[in-house]
């Protein structure tokens, strides 16, 4: 970014936290949802769109508003930016409270700004480190037991259990610790298994993993250093990526390239087919780039930076890579722009309605740069035959209150051992459980 485009950053942003306005969309939300979504032409914008909702929280007894034939209730509360779930083979239920690492960089006024941005979305708190362990002994979908089960780590993300040990990806490493069923805390310090990209810039800070199916293989997310690779190439050596690493040496390859920001993935359940969410760029729009949900080939580039999309060239990279944007994968599935998909699990195992029994759950955090905002809430995107298939479902929604102000922002899902869906929100510091409403039990569910 120039110093001319820097300053309007800074004064656009500025003036907008304050307002909370900025250049309207012109084409409805939906237009950028599905598999063919609409690519309008990119705007150059003098001063790009902020449009944050303040961070508030609940209210006493203010919950999310569920689909019909769902209910929600706060499962846990009171925790500390509660960001990812992992469900334990007993039930228990595992809670990465965790935020951003210090920056050891201060990257210049645009990362002043955006600290500002984040603070005011209510990302700016310090990362609490931890792992919490919630334990719903009697089963009646509240947690009544919490305990500490892991501490002093360095912003926790994905969690994985693997031949009676708990697999961590901090944000600088895969970590590996002894597990044992039942066990509500681990004091043993832990296994550096591989080393992932960090480092003083560290953009998209977040790492997710995945285990194969046989347990040999992990599958670990990392985020560009970056929007469209303003900060070099050189500093995005292994990042907007899905890295793969064995278990057995922790030697790791480029599994996947080219994606953003990716972060929650799943195992497509007919197909064994690795499926994740990405983050695309901003700064090119109200409706540029749709965020996306895709399957992941083994040595597949997706785009980023040179183009988005396939072949829509992004004009702002200043040395272009033709060979590789010639083979850049389409994306499978528009979710909308900017609505910053970070959760995703698929419903296998789910005792929900029929509607939601054959597809994805996907968290959007929402957006802070898109006007009218997009994503603050749980969607469920509907698959036949290994595919998605037909329009997404607003499952959880509500995180906007009618003050125009964040009551929450969702983060994580997963589905617990009674197959309820859990949804980690982070500004509302609470995991809710959704579940069958007490209408539709017992009754028809469709």
């Amino acid at each position: 970014m120039n110093n001319k485009r820097r300053f309007l950053f800074v004064a656009g942003a500025l003036a907008l936290l304050l307002a909370g306005c900025g250049e309207a969309s012109n084409m409805p939300e939906q237009a950028g949802v599905g598999p063919k979504p609409t690519l309008p032409e990119p705007t150059s914008q003098l001063i790009p769109t902020v449009n944050i909702a303040a961070a508030e929280g609940w209210s006493d007894g203010a919950k999310p508003a569920a689909a019909e034939g769902l209910a929600a209730n706060a499962f846990a509360n009171e925790l500390d930016h509660p960001r990812w779930l992992y469900v334990l083979p007993n039930g228990d239920v595992l809670v990465a409270e965790s935020n951003a690492p210090p920056k050891t960089e201060s990257g210049g006024i645009r990362g002043w700004v955006m600290g500002m941005v984040m603070k005011r979305a209510g990302a700016g708190v310090p990362s609490a480190n931890r792992i919490t362990l919630l334990r719903d002994a009697d089963g009646d979908g509240v947690a009544e037991r919490r305990s500490l089960f892991l501490k002093d780590l360095n912003s926790p993300f994905g969690m994985a259990l693997v031949d009676q040990h708990l697999y961590v990806a901090n944000t600088d490493a895969v970590m590996r610790f002894p597990y044992s069923e039942g066990q509500r805390e681990i004091e043993e310090p832990g296994v550096k298994v591989a080393d992932l990209p960090a480092g003083p810039i560290n953009h998209h800070w977040t790492k997710n993993l995945i285990a194969s199916r046989d347990g040999a293989r992990f599958y670990v997310t990392v985020g560009s250093n970056s929007d469209h690779g303003e900060e070099g190439i050189e500093n995005e050596e292994r990042r907007a990526a899905i890295l793969e690493i064995n278990l057995a040496d922790g030697q790791s390859r480029v599994f996947a390239l080219g994606l953003r920001n990716p972060n929650g993935m799943g195992w497509e359940p007919k197909t064994g087919v690795l499926w994740t969410v990405v983050n695309e760029r901003d700064e090119l729009g109200n409706d540029l780039v749709p965020d996306y949900l895709t399957s992941v080939r083994d040595g597949g580039f997706y785009g980023w930076p040179y183009s988005y999309y396939g072949q829509h060239l992004d004009s702002r990279v200043t040395e272009q890579r033709p060979d590789l944007v010639a083979k850049a994968i389409v994306p499978d599935y528009a979710l909308g722009s900017h609505v910053a998909p970070l959760g995703m699990t698929f419903s296998d195992g789910a005792s929900l309605p029929e509607r939601f029994r054959s597809g994805a759950f996907i968290g959007l955090h929402g957006s802070w740069n898109r006007t009218p905002r997009s994503g603050y809430k749980v969607i469920f995107v509907p698959f036949a035959d290994g595919k998605p298939s037909g329009q997404p479902v607003d499952v959880l929604t509500g995180f906007i209150g009618p003050d125009d102000r964040a009551r929450g922002r969702p983060v994580g899902v997963a589905i617990d051992r009674a197959g309820a869906l859990l949804v980690a929100d982070d500004v509302g510091n609470t995991v809710w459980r959704v579940a069958p409403s007490a209408s539709t039990v017992g009754g028809a569910r469709n």
